[in-house]
């Protein structure tokens, strides 16, 4: 299993929300490209990124510090927040990201998500954010008319190969990770899914590992010392 350690970035920042709450932002770190330097020093080959500001107006504020992430580790970088457009999905491309989440525009602009597939192929994953079993959009903001299972399904049938699928009810509350939903994920789908929310413990690492998932992202466990990030790396495996 792949350890995707996480920087959640707000004006140039590294910051982590509570379950997604905007008026709960706790910052972190005014140097995300540090951070991610101590990821590569820890052992990690991946790192998950999301523009916080983006996901707010589909915009790409924070484009620099990605790129320097690219350009300054060897980490395989993936990105998302507010990415509507295929210029969108390019400039971070070209920027040197290695891979672009879709969220709300997966859920509500289909031609879109079928020219990036076709176009990026590998390139592309989906997000799938959970809230009381359906997918959440905008910001967490909203809920949309999938539940998860119908989105899964139809995304499988379209040919996603990744799904980040955050349970929003666990995010940055560090008390565990939904394992019955990953479990039930894992054992149903042919997809490579990435367990995200509440990832607090070496136990959950072990539980997710058992689960052959393909990944689990580690954000305010790393930032509170909660998680070695060495040992969840290496338990992984």
């Amino acid at each position: 299993m792949n350890i995707f350690p996480a920087i959640d970035l707000y004006d140039k920042k590294a910051v982590r929300l509570y379950k997604g709450n905007y008026e709960e932002m706790t910052v972190y770190s005014n140097n995300p490209i540090e951070i991610a330097q101590d990821f590569e020093r820890c052992g990690a080959k991946f790192i998950h990124m999301v523009d916080l500001e983006g996901a707010k107006n589909g915009t790409t504020p924070n484009i620099e510090i990605v790129k320097e992430v690219a350009t300054k580790t060897s980490l395989f970088v993936e990105i998302g927040g507010g990415i509507r457009s295929l210029e969108t999905v390019e400039k971070y491309l070209n920027a040197g990201v290695s891979r672009v989440i879709l969220g709300t525009s997966a859920v509500t602009d289909e031609d879109f998500l079928k020219e990036a597939i076709s176009k990026y192929q590998g390139k592309i994953a989906v997000g799938a954010d959970v809230k009381d079993g359906y997918i959440a959009i905008k910001g967490w903001i909203e809920k949309s008319q999938y539940s998860l299972d119908e989105f899964l399904s139809k995304m499988q049938k379209l040919g996603v190969k990744t799904i980040i699928c955050t349970d929003i009810s666990k995010d940055g509350a560090m008390r565990g990770t939904n394992l019955e939903l990953y479990k039930k994920l894992s054992e149903k789908y042919s997809l490579d899914i990435v367990a995200s929310g509440g990832v607090s413990t070496i136990d959950d690492i072990k539980a997710l590992r058992e689960m052959n998932l393909y990944g689990a992202i580690i954000g305010k466990a790393y930032y509170t010392g909660a998680i070695d990030l060495k040992k969840a790396i290496e338990v992984a495996k």
